[in-house]
């Protein structure tokens, strides 16, 4: 089987990173035409990977099937979220640096020099050359007093919706991916 770019997709973690410049992002490909049936099919988990990064067309798709505003009049989400509170922050972390996406501009905005790749695949050491991680950060402030002892697991739910549609478009895609679990409190 021909090895491709893996995505390693991690969950409900948290980072605190000082932000540096930002990036616009190319449009993102909306015209794949794998249907919903063939992307089920075809979905799985992969750690195999090229070294070759993930273009920056293939990043924009996934990063807006992750958490791109699909309803611009309402800047409702891909994704759904618990009470709406839309908590889920996209991070890009490639060997230069990472990047917090953010969904209704479309860009990146650099919040490291540090390549985490390592630190972010943990025990699955294979997976931490991966060209690409994309990190999963609940913002548990956005539940508000409303969701009292579950915002963590309203997050991990959130995370659970956000990471499904990152499989599906990499499956689109024609890229390997694999969920990486790590979970972070930060009260």
């Amino acid at each position: 089987m021909k090895k491709l770019s893996t995505l390693a997709v991690m969950a409900v973690m948290a980072l605190q990173l000082n932000a540096q410049t930002t990036t616009t992002l190319p449009a993102p490909d909306k015209s794949l035409k794998m249907t919903l049936m063939e992307a089920l099919a075809g979905r799985k988990s992969n750690r195999e990977y090229a070294q070759e990064p993930v273009s920056d067309v293939h990043l924009a798709t996934l990063l807006w099937a992750a958490t791109g505003v699909n309803r611009p009049d309402s800047k409702k989400l891909t994704a759904p979220s618990a009470i709406n509170a839309q908590d889920i922050r996209v991070y890009v972390c490639r060997q230069d640096g990472a990047y917090l996406y953010n969904p209704s501009g479309n860009t990146l905005e650099k919040v490291s020099s540090q390549d985490l790749r390592t630190a972010l695949a943990g025990r699955q050491t294979a997976v931490a050359t991966a060209p690409m991680f994309l990190l999963l950060v609940s913002d548990q402030e956005k539940f508000g007093e409303n969701a009292g002892e579950h915002t963590q697991l309203m997050g991990a739910v959130d995370a659970g919706y956000i990471s499904q549609n990152i499989y599906l478009a990499c499956t689109a895609l024609g890229l390997h991916t694999v969920r990486v679990q790590r979970w972070s409190r930060n009260r």
